[in-house]
Parts: structure tokens; sequence; C-alpha cells
């Protein structure tokens, strides 16, 4: 999938490192994550040359994320991990994203009524990242239609269902699955570096991208 750029742009805005504008990286890197590409003004190009780039034949490796919107863990390893691999490397790769995590629900007539583990505003967030990855394209205020409708609560309870039937059962976010299949090994790779991961598994010839290596801290939110 394409990553929605309005909802990685959303994520990373209200991450303390976006606070300072200053663009200290070379030129070389300034497409290597999130963060250096909206600082050095650069976004709208690497997000250009990414969709450029040519398809490769082999299967790609299918990263799917299962997270909360408030999650300092789950904010780190989207801008931080899951948009630069996808950057450099999305004829390679494919991503879902499941908003849901660590939440709760319970039927309340025709809806549900969500229960998250950072409160209302994650829930809302939650929400809101739901319907964004449903339509990038949509408008601001046609999201929050969607938001404050039925539709959003039904993206919202889907995601639900999808994170129940995870097996084995997650116990913490970011939950990451590698070609469906969820193991300690593939988690702990996929949290020390995403980009490795995704080269190594892929069957086709590499792209140039696999020849450096990327790493990233961990961190989760357990489940309570």
């Amino acid at each position: 999938m394409k990553l929605p750029a309005l909802l990685l742009l959303t994520v990373w805005l209200n991450c303390p490192a976006a606070l300072s504008s200053s663009c200290s990286r070379a030129p070389a890197d300034w497409c290597s994550s999130l963060d250096s590409a909206v600082r050095c003004g650069v976004l709208k190009h690497c997000l250009e040359s990414n969709l450029t780039r040519s398809h490769q034949t082999a299967d790609p490796v299918q990263v799917g994320l299962y997270y909360e919107s408030l999650c300092p863990g789950c904010r780190l390893f989207l801008t931080g991990a899951v948009f630069p691999t996808w950057l450099l490397l999305s004829d390679i790769m494919s991503v879902t994203l499941v908003p849901y995590g660590n939440a709760g629900e319970k039927p309340d007539g025709q809806k549900y009524i969500f229960e998250c583990q950072h409160g209302e505003q994650e829930c809302l967030g939650n929400m809101i990242e739901c319907v964004e990855i449903y339509d990038p394209e949509l408008s601001w205020d046609n999201v929050m239609s969607c938001v404050n409708g039925n539709l959003g609560n039904q993206l919202m309870h889907l995601n639900a269902m999808k994170t129940k039937a995870l097996n084995p059962p997650h116990k913490y976010v970011p939950w990451v699955t590698i070609n469906g299949e969820h193991t300690e090994d593939l988690q702990d790779k996929a949290m020390s570096s995403l980009f490795e991961l995704v080269c190594n598994l892929y069957k086709g010839p590499k792209p140039p991208a696999c020849g450096e290596g990327q790493r990233h801290y961990k961190s989760y939110c357990h489940k309570g």
C-alpha cells in the first residue's frame, strides 16, 4: 500500500523531535527518515522519488503493524522505522497499518464504545488514522465527518476484530507481523532494523538501497 503522508505527518508533528526545524543532515540522508525529509523541506521529492522506482517481480515482504496512536514506542517505530524503510524499499515490501492496539470495545446498539490505553484522545487518534488509511485522499473535514459517523466506528470495530484474531495474541504494541506471522525473533529483528529484515527476507534481486543498514531503538506499550 502507499502509506498516507497525512497520517505520517500527523504522527510526526506530535513527536518532540518536530519542535526543531533545523536541517542538519547531509543531502544524501535527507530521505532517510520522515523527520529529515520534513526538516529539510524535501518530503514531496522523497515521496515522488519513491513512487517512480521500478517494481520487483518477487512477492513483496508483507509487514503488518498493530499499534495505537499515542503509544510513544508505536510513534517512534512508525516514523523512525516503517516510514524510512517503506520510502526506500516500497518495491519489495507492502505495509498494513492497524491502529487499535491495547484498546477494548463493547457494543452499544448498532455501534461500539471504545476504551483506549491512553484515554479518549488516543481513541480519537486511532479512529482518525483508521479513516485516513481507508481513504488517504479525503479532506480533513470529510475525515472528521467519517470519524463522527458510522463509518469511523465500523472501521475501528474491524481493526478490533483484526487485533483480537492475532495468533499468538498480542502482548504489547507495536506488534509486528511479517508475511502474516509473528514470532519473538521476527519482532526483535523488526524493532532492531526493519530495513535489514525486509532486505534479508526478500527473495528477488535486492535493490541498491539494501547495501546500507539502519537501526532503531525498541520501545513498547504493554497491555494492562
